[in-house]
């Protein structure tokens, strides 16, 4: 059985901590947090928490763009059914209805805040990518999480109504006796001071969980702090199964896998292995505009049948000043490390993503606990099912904050009834905050990363998933007290988060999406047209 955690990372004692009141609570700084609170300021004091910087973000990662059908050849609809089929089977339709419908209201709201996506006179220039059946993607360039977040980001800091805290670490999620969420205990890691945040809506958009693996593509802040934060709280965890791994990392030795855009297959690029035979069209009709993770799954068995570290990407076929002029972003990174795009095959291998699991919510944006919204990647509410339809990620950060502003507005700046005594109990059920930790956060957290990497990765099995369930356990009774250190609390949160997805891939007995078992390698509609829920030490299928 799988242990319950404690009710809060640390112990601490609220009648010693500073207490802050804010209309309306945000944790995270990407898309989903940022859209969200200019959203909210309309309607109340908006307080902002990010752990690192605002733009430290996967966000500002972000290359592809925005999927959205907004082309007289396009429609909704056609969105949608692209969507339902990468998602292999558990979309949730409604959402995915809201998504296509909403989005381009969404991304015009982007446009009207100042952002710059790419045009060809008056005419946004669309591009499309894998597995989508039209050319649907706004983008700026290579680098349209950057511009969106620098719109963003300009238009927080000059509102009035949106305080932005910096190297806030959101320790926890506050709930009082009756199961409500209050808000947040944040850690400032420049006061050295444990601050809570009490207002009556707390949203959670706090990203991904990427660093769970030893090769991802995303930055070092993505350590699934939000959801082992929602989960001891008592929130519902969905589809913690499916972690999408991008096919196409730069894989170059001792360098992080920097992501090569969907978009450049999209543009042309071709798939080849290492004796340079183009492959992907022996695994998929699509060939290289397949879906993410028939692709991922294509190159990990080319490597395998070589015993080679990559494939490569070839576009030595498109002109090299188009390829400097449309991946500006990629082709300087290839070149910093002696890679020519424009005449050089580019070393690519698969590596983790983005996670479709995460906190269970309506098409609102609630969660089980009152006063608890969650949206963006940290969010479950079913839109990508098993597999994520590439360029879906941003829109959904927009759509469902959007969304939950909409539900809560008459809520923001009401009164919620609490005292300290609500956190009394609780705040005993933490570990001990020590001068030294109990561990070394460093190796727990290659520890882990190896263990997520080799057990619960590309391919697994119900042997592999033992053993990674019975280490990580046995990972977990050795910690008996934290140091206030980022590195110290990420590594907790990365292995609560790393048993959860265990735990899920252990229970979901076919392959399905991004999720695939050796051991049961079809997908089985009859058994398993249903979700995992993680609820504390309870697990449930729906």
């Amino acid at each position: 059985m799988f242990m319950r955690p404690t009710r809060y990372l640390i112990q601490f004692d609220p009648r010693r901590i500073h207490f802050e009141q804010t209309d309306f609570l945000v944790i995270g700084s990407g898309i989903a947090g940022l859209f969200t609170a200019l959203k909210a300021q309309n309607y109340g004091q908006v307080t902002c928490l990010t752990k690192k910087g605002i733009t430290d973000t996967n966000t500002e990662r972000a290359q592809g763009g925005i999927a959205v059908a907004i082309d007289e050849s396009d429609s909704p609809i056609l969105h949608l059914e692209d969507t339902l089929k990468a998602g292999a089977g558990l979309c949730d339709q409604a959402a995915v209805e809201v998504l296509v419908t909403e989005g381009p209201a969404r991304v015009h709201d982007l446009i009207r805040l100042g952002a710059q996506f790419d045009h060809h006179g008056d005419t946004i220039v669309l591009t499309r990518e894998a597995a989508h059946s039209r050319p649907r993607v706004v983008h700026a360039r290579d680098f349209t999480g950057d511009e969106i977040q620098r719109t963003l980001v300009r238009n927080c800091r000059e509102a009035a109504d949106i305080v932005i805290k910096e190297n806030h670490f959101v320790l926890d999620l506050l709930t009082n006796r009756a199961g409500r969420c209050l808000g947040a205990l944040a850690y400032d890691t420049e006061k050295r001071e444990l601050v809570a945040y009490i207002g009556p809506i707390t949203v959670v958009a706090t990203g991904g969980l990427g660093q769970l693996y030893r090769n991802t593509t995303n930055p070092a802040i993505a350590t699934g702090d939000g959801l082992a934060a929602g989960y001891r709280a008592g929130a519902e965890l969905m589809d913690m199964e499916f972690m999408q791994f991008h096919p196409t990392a730069l894989a170059v030795p001792h360098a992080p896998r920097f992501l090569i855009s969907e978009a450049v297959r999209g543009e042309g690029g071709i798939l080849r292995n290492s004796q340079g035979k183009r492959f992907m069209p022996d695994y998929h009709p699509a060939a290289e505009l397949a879906p993410r993770d028939v692709v991922a799954r294509a190159i990990w068995r080319e490597l395998a049948d070589t015993g080679q570290e990559c494939v490569f990407m070839d576009v030595t076929h498109l002109e090299r000043e188009w390829l400097k002029k449309r991946f500006p972003t990629i082709f300087n990174t290839c070149a910093f490390y002696g890679l020519d795009m424009g005449t050089d095959l580019i070393p690519v291998a698969p590596a983790a993503h983005y996670m479709m699991g995460g906190i269970r919510t309506n098409l609102d944006g609630a969660t089980n606990l009152p006063g608890l919204y969650a949206c963006g990647e940290a969010a479950c509410n079913g839109v990508h099912g098993a597999n994520r339809l590439a360029s879906n990620s941003l829109l959904d950060g927009l759509v469902f904050g959007h969304r939950i502003v909409e539900a809560v507005k008459n809520e923001i700046g009401k009164t919620v009834p609490w005292s300290r005594e609500d956190l009394i109990d609780a705040a005993e059920s933490g570990y001990p905050v020590r001068n030294e930790p109990s561990f070394d956060p460093k190796e727990l957290t290659n520890q882990i990363k190896d263990l997520a990497w080799e057990y619960a990765g590309l391919i697994r099995s119900a042997q592999g998933l033992a053993i990674a369930r019975q280490k990580l356990a046995a990972l977990a009774s050795e910690i008996t007290g934290l140091v206030l250190e980022p590195d110290c609390l990420e590594a907790v949160n990365l292995l609560l988060s790393a048993r959860l997805m265990v735990e899920a891939a252990a229970r979901r007995t076919e392959s399905r999406g991004a999720h695939f078992r050796h051991d049961y390698p079809e997908r089985d509609d009859v058994n398993w047209l249903k979700h995992i829920i993680l609820h504390n030490c309870l697990c449930s299928a729906c």
